[in-house]
């Protein structure tokens, strides 16, 4: 149990909204098909692990331990897998290069798209799979070394003084937070870059031009599409909503994780932090970035909003849209799936 009274409260806090608010993303992309595409695959991955993790950072909050500990194998769990967070910073590690390669499948999408397409023509169910399951690879391989770095000794959980534990928890902070942060901040300038040359060339839709053939106001011709120009102009505009959406994850990933890593880079030093207010503050920091990703999508992911609505209205919806929302949704779905 947290033992600071308001590091209880709020991390109890993080720990109910972000079951609530992942487990709502995971509901709207399992029960709206068209939310079903490979880039919502990486976020329903997403948010099923930070539902884990917050979870867990509930029931560190809120479940007593006994003190002192038994000298018992229940003792040494709770020292090296409960007290040192290993399950709790493995499941933020396989977070972490979940949105490292959600940010790296836009990257390739929108930077190499023939080369995307190519590489995704066969199996893609089974290629992201193997991605995701890369990703939990990846977290225990790196997380392993925390689970060494405390013993449980006389009753007392204590850390254990490894003669190469400097270099592995520098190559630790550096695989788990540097490694990601620059991949990624490479990958949102490239993408930027590309999305402002597409957008370039594409330019504005024209207007189409009224002629005698063109059917009468108030009914609808199904021989009619959309000029190919104002279908480029729509697919520049999801892209650059899940980009705009997907940097402010990034953003606020950044912020989240930023004192922790440097907290557990000045521990592996030599400097003691796992047991000060502030290296409990920034695990507090980090256990936040579990709960907001929801919030963003919710204000800024343009397709989740409309999946949710779907979801919750999906007959009342369809039959109260205009027919000239009709006709932008049918557009909408002739969109590649990404």
């Amino acid at each position: 149990m947290e033992k600071i009274l308001v590091l209880r409260i709020y991390k109890t806090i993080v720990g109910i909204i972000g079951i609530l608010g992942n487990g709502l993303v995971c509901l709207v992309i399992g029960k709206v098909s068209s939310m079903q595409t490979r880039t919502n695959a990486f976020i329903f991955h997403q948010a099923v692990v930070d539902v884990l993790g917050s979870t867990m950072i509930l029931l560190q909050s809120e479940v007593p331990l006994p003190e002192p500990l038994p000298d018992s194998a229940q003792g040494y769990f709770i020292c090296v897998i409960w007290n040192s967070n290993f399950v709790l910073f493995l499941l933020f590690v396989i977070s972490t290069y979940n949105l490292l390669s959600l940010t790296m499948e836009r990257y390739f999408a929108i930077v190499y798209p023939f080369k995307y397409q190519a590489a995704f023509a066969a199996h893609p169910r089974l290629k992201v799979g193997l991605i995701i399951a890369g990703c939990w690879v990846l977290g225990v391989a790196i997380k392993a070394y925390v689970a060494v770095i405390f013993e449980f000794s006389n009753g007392k959980c204590v850390a254990r003084d490894i003669p190469i534990s400097q270099v592995m928890g520098i190559l630790t902070a550096v695989l788990q937070y540097v490694v990601p942060v620059a991949v990624m901040l490479f990958a949102h300038i490239r993408i930027s870059m590309e999305l402002k040359r597409g957008a370039a060339r594409v330019g504005p839709a024209p207007a189409p031009a009224p002629t005698d053939a063109a059917p009468a106001a108030g009914t609808s011709n199904s021989h009619t599409a959309q000029p190919a120009p104002n279908m480029m102009e729509s697919l520049m505009q999801a892209r650059r909503n899940t980009f705009k959406t997907l940097l402010i994850v990034f953003i606020t990933f950044v912020f989240c994780w930023t004192p922790n890593q440097f907290l557990f880079f000045m521990f592996n030093v030599g400097w003691t932090v796992h047991d000060k207010w502030y290296y409990l503050l920034s695990v507090a920091m980090v256990a936040t970035n579990c709960c907001v990703n929801p919030v963003i999508y919710a204000f800024k992911y343009r397709q989740f909003r409309n999946g949710f609505w779907e979801m919750v209205g999906r007959g009342k919806r369809k039959r109260n849209m205009p027919n000239n929302a009709i006709a932008t949704h049918q557009i909408s779905r002739q969109i590649p799936n990404e």
